[in-house]
């Protein structure tokens, strides 16, 4: 692949990463982008860091969903250590790799041989990992890793701005769900909007309840009514 046709693609998956924001669907797009795109990858998925915890989002496959769930359980593998310790790892022959002895042996008995993850950052943070799959060996190379980081690169920026997207349209959901239940709380006890928002805050605090949820239970309950 030249260097002309490297940017053309580049071009290309830079326009079809475009954030959204409904996360899942900006993470399809991606990892079929990258099945696309990087040398050799014939399943791929991406790993999500959470608080610290990390979530499996996006599998192209059952054996994808299944690996990448080993992984998280046992703290081990390539896409943990590529979110958690370095930028990008690669193996080509699983079965003969021992940096990951646990994991190995559920991804040799799901028929996969070769694995390449690569970190998915921004200058500010660490969103968690790109995992690209093969059952063939050596299916990755020094010019998959090249196509990967790069892609890498341009996935992180729109991952990092569909979550933003979906952060603001729960924010925003949020504020209207207390909002009306302030509304029920003023007209059913004849208080100001302060009070009613305390109210909601006293039930929160009192049922261990977050103060959203509190108030959807109001309105439903309200509904009901």
């Amino acid at each position: 692949m030249t260097t002309q046709d490297l940017a053309g693609v580049f071009a290309a998956v830079a326009r079809r990463l475009e954030p959204e924001p409904d996360l899942d669907r900006t993470v399809s797009r991606l990892v079929e982008a990258a099945i696309a795109t990087v040398p050799g990858a014939e399943d791929a998925g991406v790993s999500l860091l959470e608080r610290d915890k990390v979530r499996s989002i996006g599998p192209t496959s059952e054996r994808v969903a299944k690996l990448d769930q080993v992984q998280h359980e046992l703290c081990q593998g390539p896409c943990t250590d590529a979110a958690f310790e370095g930028d990008l790892y690669r193996s080509g022959d699983l079965k003969r790799d021992d940096r990951w002895p646990a994991f190995t042996v559920a991804a040799t008995e799901l028929g996969v041989v070769s694995m390449l993850a690569v970190r998915l950052y921004t200058e500010r943070t660490v969103l968690g990992a790109l995992n690209m799959y093969s059952g063939q060996p050596e299916a990755f190379d020094a010019a998959s890793e090249t196509v990967a980081e790069v892609f890498a690169a341009h996935a992180a920026v729109a991952l990092s701005g569909a979550r933003k997207q979906a952060q603001l349209v729960t924010a925003l959901d949020t504020r209207d769900t207390i909002g009306m239940a302030k509304g029920i709380l003023i007209e059913r006890h004849h208080v100001d909007g302060e009070r009613a928002f305390g109210m909601l805050v006293e039930a929160s605090q009192h049922a261990n309840v977050k103060l959203r949820d509190v108030a959807a239970w109001l309105i439903q309950e309200a509904s009901g009514a």
